[in-house]
């Protein structure tokens, strides 16, 4: 068994990361999925969350939303819509379109999809402050 794994973070814009780790969670639909070398292959998609991975003993941390992620052979792709590292995020642009999606939010008259588009625009925005807020205390 290897005991790192291939971890490739993909966008339609770019590679965010190729690296050897030891572990990776990803924020899969319906819940965390951990991968550990030797793990069996699957294929799930992905919903917004920070996906983290170790790799020298360090954690680090990033925001995907949309795509999926496939395990196999020690390998772990991710095919993501949006993925960002703590240092891109914009903490008053997420905070900005917070603030937009909940004032859609409590305007909403039974428009489902309207909705569903909000909500995906709220996790988002709470995720990428979550993770600037915590870039900013490792800062100080």
């Amino acid at each position: 068994m290897a005991e790192q794994i291939q971890l490739e973070v993909i966008t339609p814009e770019r590679r965010v990361v190729a690296e050897r780790v030891e572990t990776v969670t990803v924020p899969a639909l319906g819940g965390e999925i951990g991968v550990l070398p030797g793990h069996a292959p699957l294929i799930s998609q992905i919903q917004t969350g920070i996906l983290s991975y170790t790799k020298g003993g360090a954690t680090y941390r990033l925001h995907v939303s949309g795509g999926f992620v496939e395990v196999s052979d020690d390998q772990v792709t991710v095919l993501a819509d949006v993925a960002e590292l703590p240092e891109e995020i914009d903490a008053a642009r997420a905070r900005r379109a917070r603030e937009q999606a909940e004032k859609i939010l409590s305007s909403l008259s039974g428009d489902e999809e309207e909705f569903a588009r909000a909500m995906a625009k709220l996790e988002r925005s709470l995720v990428r402050i979550q993770l600037a807020e915590e870039l900013e205390l490792l800062r100080r």
